[in-house]
């Protein structure tokens, strides 16, 4: 090994010059960290080096001469990092040589297994006085006399490279920066929460008629057949659907019978009573009873006549599926379908009372339809209901009506009765910082009570 150069030899000069130039032209903290650990061995002779980088005041190994990577987890490294520790808390250190006899028995039990007698450790220090690193070499013999002078002048050299290398010059520049950002952001948040801005909720919505009709039972019977399907175009007076007969025919058999019979006896008793005063008192009820039956007779043909169920108006038949409602009874005056123009389509939405806001007539509202998620049709609230009920979901909702505003041809197109999205619908203006923390405040108010 080279035993280091006196101070008065040329070498010993070139080999300092050498390594300042080296220390300066490091691009970077781990080739600086790397020439200190490794070339300062051109100047003097030493074991081994140790470099530990200060993070928030507390020492972290960063390099050792002649490793390429560290283990964190290796017993040597752990070991490192206690010496590290224990020389970053000494007082007087940059310059001085250490032995075992100087560390706490915890540190200096192991030292003989690492370390040689000495090390010669000193402190990198910014120009404005903040310590930035440690920096300990480990010797077999002190360092000699003539080589101390050139020690004494590296670690300037070594603070400078590594103040201008970590950034610490811009991070001090920028301290009144970042101390007035610690003001100006907080209100600026503040300032920002007072935005006013639109509420708005999402509820889900279908194209639903402004105004439709109900196809109603007209009686009390069976569906027999559905002469038209799930949103067909009929025309007025069109065939919608017929009831089963059987049992009103079988009536009106039994009916026509008991009438002819009562003529029968009705007539009897005319041709008796001209000379039977008797038979004379008994025509008069049998002519009620004919009259009762050809009643019966007249209600039975009324309800044949209404056993086909027809279209009173032009326009498009809403109900699920013919399945459904073929062989099912149906009581008088219960619904079977909706008949609906569909030219006069609107929105209706389903808004649930958890995520309700204030809406005024006239509110707007856009609607993304599941068949179009990416093209908002516009729409306007007319009609909000005062009382809450359940949807078709289950949820307790209010329902609300919006009509289309002008639509182009080609949204025109995509409105059909029956489609089912997502509406948006838009409020009245309030801060930033309440339409964020709307939905916290009322779970907040539903557990506590305020």
């Amino acid at each position: 090994m080279n035993a280091g150069l006196p101070l008065a030899d040329p070498e010993a000069l070139a080999a300092f010059v050498h390594l300042e130039e080296r220390l300066r032209a490091a691009r970077s903290l781990p080739e600086l960290r790397f020439s200190i650990a490794n070339e300062t061995f051109g100047l003097f002779a030493y074991r081994q080096a140790f470099v530990w980088e200060l993070t928030a005041g507390t020492p972290r190994l960063a390099t050792v001469s002649g490793l390429a990577q560290l283990t964190a987890a290796a017993p040597f490294a752990q070991w490192l990092d206690a010496l590290g520790r224990t020389l970053n808390a000494r007082e007087g250190l940059d310059g001085e040589h250490v032995t075992a006899d100087d560390l706490p028995a915890a540190v200096a039990a192991d030292w003989a297994a690492w370390l040689p007698a000495h090390l010669l450790c000193f402190v990198i220090d910014a120009p404005d006085g903040h310590r930035l690193a440690l920096v300990a070499f480990a010797l077999d013999d002190p360092v000699p006399d003539p080589v101390q002078p050139w020690l004494a002048r590296l670690p300037a050299v070594w603070g400078h490279a590594w103040w201008a290398l970590s950034g610490r010059r811009a991070a001090r520049i920028g301290q009144p920066l970042r101390r007035l950002m610690r003001w100006v952001l907080p209100l600026a948040v503040l300032a920002a929460m007072a935005i006013p801005v639109r509420l708005s909720v999402l509820a889900p919505a279908e194209i639903a008629p402004m105004q439709a009709f109900a196809v109603s039972a007209p009686m009390d019977g069976v569906i027999r057949e559905f002469h038209v399907q799930p949103n067909q175009s009929v025309s007025a007076g069109e065939r919608l659907l017929t009831l089963d007969d059987t049992t009103l025919r079988s009536r009106r058999e039994v009916a026509l019978r008991q009438l002819a019979v009562a003529r029968a006896d009705a007539l009897a008793a005319a041709q008796k009573a001209f000379d039977n005063a008797a038979s004379r008192s008994e025509l008069a009820v049998l002519e009620g009873r004919v009259a009762e039956r050809q009643a019966e007779v007249a209600s039975i043909d009324q309800q044949l006549a209404r056993i086909v169920v027809t279209a009173h108006k032009a326009g498009v038949v809403i109900f699920g599926d013919t399945l459904d409602w073929e062989g099912k009874p149906v009581v008088t005056g219960e619904r079977i379908a909706l008949l609906a123009d569909p030219d006069d389509a609107g929105v209706l939405v389903w808004l649930p009372v958890a995520d309700a806001i204030t809406l005024e007539p006239g509110a707007p509202l856009r609607l993304f339809l599941q068949v179009a998620p990416t093209a908002a049709l516009s729409a306007t609230v007319v009609q909000s209901s005062y009382q809450a009920t359940l949807s078709p979901e289950g949820v307790a909702s209010y329902r609300l009506r919006a009509r289309f505003e002008s639509l182009s041809a080609e949204d025109a197109r995509r409105v059909r009765i029956g489609l089912s999205g997502t509406a948006k619908l838009y409020g009245e203006r309030a801060p930033l910082g309440y339409y964020l923390l709307r939905r916290p405040l009322a779970a907040l108010r539903e557990w506590t009570g305020w």
